[in-house]
C-alpha cells in the first residue's frame, strides 16, 4: 500500500469533543469494537527476578510459562523486573506534556513519509481510511556504544532545548528496556531449547524503536479504534499501559482484553521473532480501543535487530519435521515493506515473504 499525503491533520483538541467523527475514522462493521466488554485474556505473569536468580525451579517455571504462552498467542506479563517505576511515571508525565502541546508545536517533529520516526497524528499522511484514533511520537534507540545518547540528541535536535530534560528521561527508559529485552531474549532461548546466549548475543547492539502513544477521548468509541488489528513486525514489544485499559488480543476466534497491571509490563512476540523461532512462537493480532471519558497513554519499546544482522532461526529449530518457513532477511527490508508497501495486519509476514521472493526472482 503506497503512502499518500493527506490534506488534513488529526487535531485531538478539536476532534475529541465532536459528536460526529469524520468518516475516515469509522471502521467497517466487522472490525468495530465489541458492543460488550470482552473477556479477560489469561496472561501468565513471569517472575523475571526468579529467573535471573538462577534458581533451577524458578528458571524451569519461567521457561515453561513463556513457552506455553508463545505457542498459543505470544503475550505474557513480566513482573519482579527491577525497572524503577518512578522512571516509568516520569515518562508517562512527559508523554502528557508532549501530547498536551498545540498541534503546530508537536508537528515540529512531524514524521516524514516513508520514515518510522517522528510525530504522527493518526497516520493521516499515510492512509485515507480506517484511521487510528491516536497520536504517536516514535524515535530510534541504539544499544551501540557509539550511539549512546541517540535519544537525548533526537529530542534536543528536533524538539529544541525545552525537551532536553524529557530526552534524558526517555534515554534512561530505553536503556532500562534494552536490559529487560536482553534478559527476555535469554529466557526465550532457554524456553526454545537453544540456550540462553543465542538470542541474547544476537540482540547485543540492537537498533530499536521507542513509541509514545496517546489515545484521546472519542465521543463515538463504538465506531472508532485507537489502533487497528495488527501484528507487530518487530521482534518483541514491551508495553507499559496506564490504568485506563484498552488493549485487546484476538485469541480462539474472539477478542480478549488485557487489564492494566501498574507494576507489570506486557510483552508480545512480533513477526521478526516468529521468523527467528521458525514459526514455533506466534505473534498475535491485537488492537486498542478508545473511550468517551478518559484519554489513554501507553509506552511501547519495540526490540529490533541491528541493521546488518541476518534474521534466521538457529539450526536446532530446523528439521525434517519442521523445515524452514521464512527466507533470510534483514530488519531494514521488513521495516521498509511495512512503511512503504503494506499496512501491518495479521498477514504481514506472509505478504512480506511473498514480496521478498518475487523481488529476488525479478532481480535474478
Amino acid at each position: 500500500m503506497p503512502s499518500e499525503q493527506r490534506s488534513f491533520s488529526f487535531d485531538a483538541s478539536i476532534l475529541q469533543h465532536q459528536s460526529h467523527i469524520p468518516p475516515q475514522f469509522i471502521w467497517p462493521d466487522d472490525e468495530k469494537p465489541c458492543p460488550e466488554p470482552p473477556p479477560m485474556l489469561d496472561v501468565p505473569p513471569i517472575d523475571l527476578g526468579g529467573f535471573l536468580s538462577g534458581d533451577p525451579e524458578a528458571v524451569s517455571n519461567a521457561a515453561r510459562l513463556v513457552d506455553q504462552a508463545c505457542r498459543k498467542h505470544g503475550f505474557f506479563l513480566v513482573v519482579n523486573h527491577d525497572i524503577d517505576m518512578k522512571l516509568v511515571d516520569e515518562v508517562h508525565r512527559g508523554t502528557d506534556f508532549f501530547f498536551g502541546m498545540p498541534l503546530e508545536k508537536k508537528e515540529r517533529a512531524l514524521r516524514k513519509i516513508g520514515d518510522h520516526c517522528g510525530y504522527a497524528s493518526s497516520f493521516t499522511n499515510r492512509f485515507s481510511s480506517k484511521l487510528p484514533w491516536k497520536e504517536t511520537l516514535s524515535f530510534r534507540y541504539s544499544a551501540d556504544r557509539h550511539l549512546s545518547n541517540v535519544v537525548e540528541r533526537y529530542f534536543s535536535d528536533v524538539m529544541g532545548d525545552d525537551y532536553a530534560a524529557f530526552g534524558k528521561v526517555c534515554q534512561r527508559y530505553c536503556e532500562a528496556m534494552n536490559m529487560l529485552c536482553l534478559n527476555l531474549m535469554e529466557l526465550l532461548g532457554i524456553s526454545l531449547g537453544v540456550g540462553g546466549g543465542y538470542y541474547r548475543d544476537l540482540f547485543e547492539g540492537n537498533d530499536s524503536i521507542m513509541r509514545l502513544n496517546y489515545y484521546p477521548t472519542c465521543q463515538k468509541p463504538d465506531l472508532a479504534l485507537g489502533t487497528g488489528p495488527h501484528c507487530d513486525p518487530t521482534t518483541l514489544t514491551i508495553l507499559h499501559q496506564d490504568d485506563v485499559g484498552g488493549l485487546e488480543v484476538y485469541v480462539d476466534e474472539k477478542w480478549h482484553s488485557i487489564t492494566p497491571t501498574p507494576q507489570a509490563f506486557v510483552v508480545n512476540i512480533g513477526d521478526t521473532f516468529m521468523a527467528l523461532s521458525n514459526g514455533i512462537y506466534k505473534g498475535c493480532l491485537h488492537r486498542a480501543v478508545v473511550n468517551s471519558t478518559t484519554p489513554r497513554r501507553s509506552l511501547a519499546f519495540f526490540l529490533c535487530p541491528r541493521m546488518d544482522k541476518i534474521v534466521r532461526p538457529p539450526k536446532e529449530l530446523v528439521s525434517e519435521g519442521n523445515p524452514r518457513i521464512y527466507p533470510d532477511f534483514t530488519w531494514p527490508v521488513l521495516l521498509e515493506f511495512t512503511q512503504k508497501h503494506y499496512r501491518s495486519d495479521m498477514k504481514t509476514l506472509e505478504a512480506f515473504v511473498n514480496w521478498l521472493r518475487q523481488k529476488r526472482i525479478n532481480s535474478s
